[in-house]
């Protein structure tokens, strides 16, 4: 197939403002991803879109295994709450209220 350019897992997305370090998620667009290594602003950056990632979540959300999972873009956390967050994946692993991070599977 000559228009095969590759797997897709990793894409190569622009550093947002203030740019970014490695293993923090972002929301470029509608594409939810986190980072694979550190870049300054307006810089390329190698970006996963796919896999499993312990990520921060909003402190005050307990979190059940196979529950939808949303980025809190504000916040740049993890959410339960759907109502104006979009929605990045699925936990893997429940996370208590109080709990600082989640496992998430990232699917876009």
């Amino acid at each position: 197939m000559r228009n095969y350019v590759h797997p897709g897992d990793t894409l190569d997305l622009t550093a947002p403002a203030g740019g970014i370090a490695s293993g923090e998620g972002f929301l470029f667009g509608d594409i939810f991803g986190v980072a694979a290594m550190n870049a300054a602003e307006g810089a390329p950056v190698a970006v996963k879109v796919a896999g499993v990632f312990r990520l921060p979540k909003v402190a005050a959300n307990g979190l059940t295994e196979g529950q939808k999972v949303y980025w809190h873009a504000a916040e740049r956390k993890v959410t339960g709450t759907a109502s104006g967050n979009t929605l990045i994946g699925h936990c893997t692993k429940a996370a208590a209220a109080g709990t600082a991070d989640v496992l998430v599977r990232v699917s876009n």
